[in-house]
């Protein structure tokens, strides 16, 4: 993926780029607004359905599986298709392949408006998650061949990395206000925002000559396989309630999802241009820091979907009261993302990430104590601080570990596949974590806790543990060869 991204670099000429000497002029402004808004709307996307929910499951009388799958079919196209989304940015040019996924994600955000069948909605969400695959790494890539390295590309990447924490808070907010107006508008409102993005980008994003690509280019069964397992897998871990674990249906499931994924590695290993590499997962670290995304986004994806439902189908929270009620997580991470810098350059990433990912444990264990009569400040208010701080060490390092150490050539390999193991993690632990609950989730007594909902969170607790040992004993390994590598030296 970087070589294509080399080969384009090679043919724009070095004084193009803005380094610090150059003026931002209005219209590096607005190039930057247009590539950071689309990562916002992302966020905001997310989040903003997160909070309409419960009012669209009230409204289309869906179970809690089918919203799982509202949420999981987003992340699911756009972890398993982000790596392709990379491959397509270096050969087809960053633009052309922006402009159209920013578009596409607007159009269907319209549409989905509208809808009233799930298994359409469902669809639609998982075009969504596909355009973010492809949005995402056009976007990094538009930022790093117009900043040159250094203080220019840093300040870009700066307000890129703010933008998109932002859009995850503020999309808490938007969700709640628009959602006091009915779900729809909440699917509706990112359209008009990309479509005006789209409007202005064509104005600001330069054009780049690129190289001529064939079929041969891409890893098109590697991405079909990958994310048909994925896909297949989550199915077959929420229907299993229902149909048994040991059902049939439940058991083939998972043979063929393994089919699936096993062709996966073999394609990967015999391709010419693999979207996967299968050599870099070599990397202790690199396997670490996926590990940790997993856990981490898997965690938190499922805690917000159990503790969304509870206060607004239990408690009877109004979406907005419920979006202010997980806002300090959100405030958490953008305060802390501009300091972000600073701490990597002085402690270890993998300590790092130990620390967040017990603030995550803490949290959880925390929540547990919940009762219905329990006040904000007591259940909730502790446990979304603890989440903050947990986003708020665990992500940038996280990203940072999985790049350290990577050939030059590979580090948008690694970039993706770490942001690939983080949309995977948090779809299949959603997935067990919709099995737990069951079907009655939606359609609990007031007042009373959802069914399986302390069951959930314990397990969402125990995989948050797991991720920590794992972490404490790579802290300790690494401890113990210190010695021997300086007594070798």
């Amino acid at each position: 993926m970087e070589s294509g991204q080399q080969l384009h670099l090679s043919q724009q000429p070095a004084t193009s780029l803005v380094d610090a000497d150059t003026r931002w002029t209005s219209s590096i402004w607005i190039l930057l607004v247009v590539v950071c808004g689309a990562l916002f709307l992302d966020g905001l996307d997310i989040s903003m359905v997160g909070v309409a929910l419960p009012s669209m499951g009230r409204s289309l009388h869906l179970g809690a599986s089918a919203l799982q799958w509202i949420v999981s079919a987003y992340v699911l196209g756009y972890g398993g298709l982000l790596l392709l989304g990379g491959r397509a940015s270096d050969l087809l040019g960053r633009r052309s392949v922006f402009l159209v996924a920013v578009t596409v994600f607007g159009v269907a955000s319209v549409a989905s408006a509208f809808l009233s069948n799930d298994a359409a909605l469902i669809a639609l969400r998982f075009i969504k998650g596909a355009s973010a695959a492809f949005t995402v790494p056009a976007g990094l890539s538009i930022i790093t061949t117009t900043f040159a390295e250094g203080i220019a590309r840093n300040r870009a990447l700066s307000i890129y990395t703010v933008c998109g924490a932002s859009g995850f808070s503020l999309g808490l907010v938007f969700g709640g206000l628009l959602t006091e107006l009915g779900w729809r508008a909440a699917f509706l409102v990112p359209g008009p925002v990309a479509l005006a993005l789209v409007i202005a980008g064509l104005r600001v994003i330069p054009r780049a000559i690129r190289a001529r690509v064939t079929l041969g280019h891409f890893d098109l069964f590697g991405a079909l396989t990958s994310t048909a397992g994925l896909m297949l897998l989550v199915y077959t871990v929420v229907e299993a309630p229902t149909k048994g674990w040991l059902s049939v249906s439940t058991l083939g499931g998972l043979i063929a999802t393994a089919i699936l994924l096993t062709t996966f590695a073999i394609i990967e290993r015999n391709h010419p241009r693999p979207l996967l590499r299968l050599g870099i997962l070599r990397s202790a670290s690199l396997r670490h820091a996926n590990l940790s995304g997993a856990v981490m986004f898997g965690g938190y994806m499922s805690f917000q979907f159990v503790a969304t439902l509870y206060l607004q189908d239990s408690l009877h929270w109004p979406p907005l009261a419920m979006a202010m009620g997980f806002l300090p997580t959100g405030l958490i991470v953008v305060a802390s993302s501009t300091r972000m810098a600073a701490i990597l350059d002085r402690f270890d990433t993998t300590k790092l990430i130990g620390g967040g990912l017990a603030a995550f444990l803490l949290g959880y264990l925390l929540f547990l104590r919940v009762s219905p009569s329990m006040p904000y400040v007591d259940f909730l208010l502790p446990t979304m601080v603890l989440l903050g701080v947990g986003f708020a060490l665990c992500f940038p390092s996280i990203n940072s570990q999985a790049t350290a150490g990577v050939a030059n050539d590979e580090q948008g390999l690694a970039s993706g596949l770490v942001n690939t193991s983080i949309q995977v993690g948090g779809a299949i632990v959603l997935a067990v974590t919709t099995a737990i609950i069951g079907p009655g989730a939606t359609t609990v007594q007031r007042g009373h806790l959802l069914p399986g909902m302390v069951t959930a969170v314990t397990v969402v607790s125990g995989i948050s543990f797991v991720g920590l040992a794992l972490t404490v004993v790579r802290i300790a390994k690494s401890r113990a060869t210190k010695p021997e590598a300086q007594l070798v030296h």
